[in-house]
């Protein structure tokens, strides 16, 4: 079905108490359980409890949204009673997020993908002295003036036209934020990250995500992945763990991506509502089905983060 794309959220979405709700099923306790094991520490304790300082760590972060993501994927499926690849055309996720899509898709299992997703949060968390800034408001012509003006920062995520984020030096915000302002930006927001995430200074932790990738291997995935590097959607392994690869230090191009779903799921004459192309937001959060409609017109977004949402969904939509 060409006409619904799975999502997953990245960094930033984290909240304590995230996933809880899927605690209290059999599958959800498992999954929380094998993290751990995986892990060797305890996520699904700090996921519950807090604090949130450590929560949002990019080591801690990471790993639990990727869980928080495959409780919500892995309660849909059990509940439909079907394969993906009959319930959904695509999977996208926005930078952290690509792991957990990669992983729905089947692309690599559990273990590996939350292996993966810590180290990558160890190597990202290793590379000091960037910073990043959202900036709201400004137009593409426009972000290209004001990047610019200030030595070092680039666009790392361009996720809605008028919402995108920049990447850069720490001694150089100052500098970003007034050109940003000169160039018509309404607000300049200064992310709480711990460096110029998707960025050529992040390559160093894209190599050792390679490496790891390249020694556990990954499968051909059930349905495309539109990945974060390049828009094109992916099936493929080796070109799946390339773009895996890319997008640590490369700009996630969620507008794009989202373009490309819903033309092509505005071809398939089995579209949804109105013709719309439905973004469903698996895990924690609703900032990916709230991007939906602003990247492109054709799509619309719903956000699932508890198991009654996921079944009442299953319902209006006829499984």
């Amino acid at each position: 079905m060409k006409n619904r794309v799975f999502v997953f959220p990245g960094q930033g979405s984290q909240v304590v108490g995230m996933g809880g709700a899927f605690a209290a099923t059999q599958g959800g306790r498992e999954l929380l359980e094998e993290a751990d094991d995986v892990l060797g520490f305890g996520l699904s304790r700090l996921m519950a409890e807090g604090p949130l300082e450590e929560l949002t760590l990019t080591q801690n972060a990471q790993p639990a949204l990727l869980v928080a993501g495959m409780l919500a994927f892995n309660h849909l499926i059990k509940c439909v009673n079907k394969p993906l690849s009959e319930v959904a055309g695509y999977v996208a996720g926005h930078s952290l997020g690509e792991y957990t899509a990669v992983c729905a898709a089947g692309g690599m299992d559990f273990a590996t993908a939350l292996g993966c997703v810590r180290l990558r949060g160890q190597e990202m968390a290793a590379v000091r002295g960037g910073a990043m800034a959202a900036v709201l408001g400004l137009g593409s012509q426009d972000l290209r003036v004001s990047g610019s003006q200030a030595g070092g920062w680039v666009l790392a995520n361009d996720n809605c036209p008028g919402q995108v984020v920049f990447s850069g030096p720490e001694e150089g915000f100052v500098a970003f934020e007034a050109a940003a302002k000169d160039a018509g930006a309404k607000r300049v927001l200064r992310l709480n990250v711990s460096g110029a995430f998707h960025t050529a200074g992040m390559r160093p932790a894209g190599e050792k995500v390679g490496e790891y990738l390249g020694f556990k291997g990954l499968k051909e995935l059930v349905v495309p992945c539109v990945m974060n590097a390049t828009a094109v959607a992916e099936r493929e392994a080796e070109k799946v763990r390339a773009g895996l690869v890319a997008q640590v230090s490369s700009r996630v191009r969620w507008r794009e991506g989202m373009m490309l779903v819903a033309e092509e799921g505005t071809r398939n004459e089995e579209r949804g509502s109105e013709g719309k192309v439905e973004v469903v937001e698996l895990g924690v959060g609703k900032v990916l089905a709230g991007l939906a409609g602003r990247c492109d017109g054709r799509l619309v977004g719903v956000s699932l983060e508890a198991p009654g949402e996921v079944e009442e969904w299953l319902r209006q939509v006829g499984y």
